[in-house]
């Protein structure tokens, strides 16, 4: 059983659209940005090409008073720009505006939620220009963690593979075969060649997660609590785990629904832990892509509000799909404010 989102009565804000995109994101070309700039008039499109653009372009949009930011670039570009946006708000004691993404990066979980268009420079213009006309909103919760705010995050193999994909991107940059390295193929080229051959050797280490928010619950595979809840302060889990990861979202990157309970409980996130060997997750790959394989074996699932993850030795981690580097614990938990998302879904049932 899967879950989705609630979504809300219509919201239509009458202030301007922004729009920020990651200049470094492989669709977002020349002619990406120029037509955006048209449609846009000028003005009213940010182009961030360094992490620490995002500080000064997050407080130029809170000044200017925009009703809705969209983002392009990837998840990871939502996650910047969305933390940097809401800690500007905050400061200036102002509500955030409207959040929203242009599907113009690799990975783009959120679009599949909020069924933002494919990569096109005609479809992004769609985008914008049904904007302007049908504004329809859901509430969204984020992960906080680490100082970010994100749809998900995760330690270990996930985390693992996006490092891999780092590695096999560059190392082929500048070859004839670079393109290879890049997007999907790029993943799955950095899975089968580095991930996965040195999983098969590898022991899985061991984790332990402690509550340290309101009740959380085991749930199995149709989502339904299996035992009383955990309290605060209580294990949630101790064990071996080829991977921890947590999201507000059903969906990962590329449409991959690997967090089928997200959503199931208001304010609280799916936690989930995979025991999956790289045998397993080979024969079992289109199951778990789709979201309707299920093993109590190898995976476990909680809805938690406030976690605390303590690895036994130093774990790849990943937020909001970009690789952060090795770490020893992470505490993550629900944000207590939703924020408004765009949600093009909505727009097309109405």
């Amino acid at each position: 059983m899967s879950y989705a989102l609630k979504a809300l009565p219509m919201v239509v804000p009458t202030e301007r659209i922004a729009v920020v995109v990651n200049g470094n994101a492989k669709s977002v070309t020349e002619d990406v940005i120029s037509t955006l700039d048209q449609i846009l008039k000028g003005g009213d499109l940010f182009v961030s090409r360094e992490i620490e653009e995002a500080t000064d372009i997050a407080q130029t949009i809170i000044e200017r008073g925009y009703g809705t930011v969209l983002t392009g670039g990837g998840d990871g570009t939502f996650t910047v720009m969305v933390t940097e946006v809401v800690r500007a708000a905050k400061l200036a004691g102002r509500a955030p505006p409207r959040f929203g993404l242009l599907k113009l990066g690799t990975g783009n979980a959120l679009a599949w939620v909020v069924g933002a268009s494919p990569l096109s420079d005609k479809l992004s213009s769609a985008d914008i220009e049904r904007l302007h006309r049908e504004a329809s909103s859901r509430k969204i919760h984020l992960v906080e963690v680490d100082g970010y705010l994100t749809p998900f995050a995760g330690l270990g193999a996930d985390a693992q593979i996006l490092a891999d994909y780092n590695r096999t991107k560059n190392s082929l940059e500048g070859t004839p075969f670079a393109s290879f390295g890049r997007g999907l193929t790029g993943y799955g080229l950095a899975a089968l060649s580095r991930s996965l051959p040195a999983m098969l050797f590898k022991k899985m280490p061991r984790i332990r997660v402690i509550n340290q928010g309101e009740d959380a619950w085991p749930v199995d595979d149709e989502g339904v609590h299996r035992q009383q809840a955990i309290k605060k302060g209580d294990v949630i889990y101790d064990g071996p785990a080829r991977m921890t990861a947590m999201s507000t979202i059903p969906y990962y990157g590329f449409g991959m629904k690997l967090f089928p309970f997200a959503g199931a409980v208001e304010g609280r996130l799916n936690l989930r832990v995979s025991r999956l060997g790289t045998p397993q997750a080979l024969t079992a790959a289109r199951g778990i892509w789709n979201g309707t394989y299920y093993d109590a074996r190898y995976f476990s699932d909680f809805l938690v509000q406030a976690i605390r993850i303590e690895c036994e030795e130093p774990t790849e981690f990943q937020i909001g799909g970009d690789s952060r580097g090795l770490r020893s614990w992470v505490e993550a938990r629900v944000t207590d404010e939703p924020l408004d998302l765009v949600d093009f879904y909505v727009q097309d049932a109405e």
